[in-house]
């Protein structure tokens, strides 16, 4: 199962941090799979379901049929902006605009048009404090020796 989970992976042109984050699992556990060391759980399988409903179950449990159960998705599922995951997105960023600004943008997919709204991003700036502590002293110096024993220094006021 590893081995389709890992298909499943590069279909979606992920890396494997990207499609652990993705399915809600740790790396470290994916990480864990792909090595041979643990097993894929279910939970592991019902969240790989969950985020690409239209894969096949009996192809990721049994290597049964094809990997998608609809030939028409080619794999690919959308995020709720409509951008595909893998895609990289698209930044039209007016450098002369101060206020985020909605626009849209038309382009022939096989004949058919596809609207997609993409907003300009705001840059955030953090901001750096530093906060002045009172200076330290130093109240005490031990110092200890091989047979077990130390001597305590302190400073004179």
């Amino acid at each position: 199962m590893k081995d389709r989970i890992r298909q499943v992976m590069e279909s979606q042109h992920m890396t494997q941090q990207t499609f652990a984050q993705f399915i809600g699992i740790s790396p470290a556990a994916l990480s864990s799979i792909f090595n041979g060391r643990t097993n894929a759980t279910l939970n592991t399988v019902e969240a790989i379901k969950s985020k690409l409903p239209s894969l096949s179950s009996d192809w990721l449990l049994f290597g049964k049929g094809k990997m998608y159960d609809d030939d028409s998705l080619d794999g690919t599922t959308t995020t709720p902006a409509g951008q595909a995951v893998g895609e990289p997105m698209l930044d039209f960023v007016d450098s002369d605009a101060t206020n985020p600004v909605s626009q849209s943008q038309q382009s022939g997919v096989n004949g058919t048009v596809r609207h997609q709204q993409v907003s300009q991003r705001q840059v955030v700036k953090p901001e750096v404090s530093y906060v002045e502590r009172p200076q330290r002293h130093i109240t005490e110096i031990r110092v200890y020796f091989d047979d077990l024993t130390y001597e305590t220094f302190v400073p004179k006021k």
